[in-house]
């Protein structure tokens, strides 16, 4: 897979745990994260999150997110001073309220053909839904070709359990061997694998 190398963010490990001042962003290959969730994240996994978007932003890192309340916007607003830093995917224009400010993939066929791959019920799915889970597969990897796979998703599902559009976002991470590290799981490992 070709991880980059964690030393950028080691650096940042200081400015996670509070008084150092963050690091300057570090330019070097494009690196990609996904981040995704639950609409109803919780006020304090979504402000981690926030936390964790800022960082990953500073150390270089573009954001990959679908644009809906709740979690995504919350990585959004982590990385807002990096809007260069963002690749937010929509799948239709104006969704979410969201005009001129987003990838609009909701009808691209390569994306689409993903998605049914990876939907364990495509074919019961309207077609706005259809739409929702196309844009969940360019979180993990990207809407160009070639392919450039995310590092990471980062996550959060109710009880762990991977459900709507986040599960169908994990479904394409997994099958890429791109690691998810879901919030809601009190043993994950983002901190330790990527911060420290």
């Amino acid at each position: 897979m070709g991880q980059a190398s964690h030393e950028p963010i080691n650096r940042l490990a200081h400015a996670f745990s509070g008084g150092a001042p963050a690091v300057p962003p570090i330019f070097m290959t494009t690196k990609y994260y996904g981040g995704a969730g639950s609409q109803d994240t919780p006020e304090d996994v979504l402000e981690r999150m926030r936390r964790y978007a800022e960082v990953l932003a500073e150390s270089g890192y573009t954001l990959r997110s679908g644009g809906a309340p709740g979690a995504d916007t919350a990585f959004e607003e982590g990385a807002s001073e990096y809007p260069e830093r963002q690749a937010i995917y929509l799948p239709w224009p104006g969704y979410n309220d969201r005009w001129g400010n987003g990838i609009v993939v909701g009808q691209d066929e390569r994306l689409e053909q993903i998605a049914a791959r990876y939907h364990p019920a495509w074919q019961n799915c309207r077609d706005s839904v259809r739409k929702l889970h196309t844009r969940n597969g360019p979180i993990i990897l990207g809407h160009t070709q070639p392919v450039i796979l995310s590092d990471f998703l980062l996550c959060w599902t109710y009880r762990f359990l991977g459900g709507g559009g986040t599960g169908q976002t994990i479904r394409v991470a997994r099958a890429y061997g791109v690691p998810v590290y879901d919030l809601a799981d009190v043993d994950n490992t983002f901190e330790k694998d990527w911060l420290y």
